[in-house]
């Protein structure tokens, strides 16, 4: 699989990351590090707990790493889960969480196989 299948794959934006990154080295450098991060794995701990505040911060820092690397469909589910959360509604980031997750799985998924090669 290459950048842009990658990229395609995911709901990713090829050209805005090649901008930004320049090579596919690098990009597949930066990919690999999103595998290691772990704000998903803290946002859905956190919103399980009922723990507001750090659910806000593990949001905003996957929306955040997501709109670097240009992975638009998770950055857009990631973007509305933190604004619901910035809101204290957590019912609705419950609900919003399955949406992230199918994301935050297809993105996952995608880069995984990029690294494969």
């Amino acid at each position: 699989m290459t950048v842009q299948e990658c990229y395609e794959a995911i709901g990713g934006d090829y050209n805005d990351i090649m901008s930004r990154l320049k090579t596919e080295e690098r990009v597949k450098k930066f990919a690999g590090m999103f595998l290691k991060e772990k704000c998903y794995q803290t946002l859905v701990q956190t919103i399980e707990e009922g723990n507001q505040e750090e659910a806000f911060r593990a949001a905003h820092t996957l929306k955040g790493v997501c709109q670097n690397m240009s992975f638009t469909t998770l950055f857009h589910s990631s973007f509305a889960i933190t604004e619901s959360l910035r809101g204290s509604n957590m019912d609705e980031a419950k609900t919003l969480l399955e949406q992230v997750t199918k994301d935050y799985e297809r993105t996952i998924d995608g880069v995984t196989k990029l690294l494969e090669q």
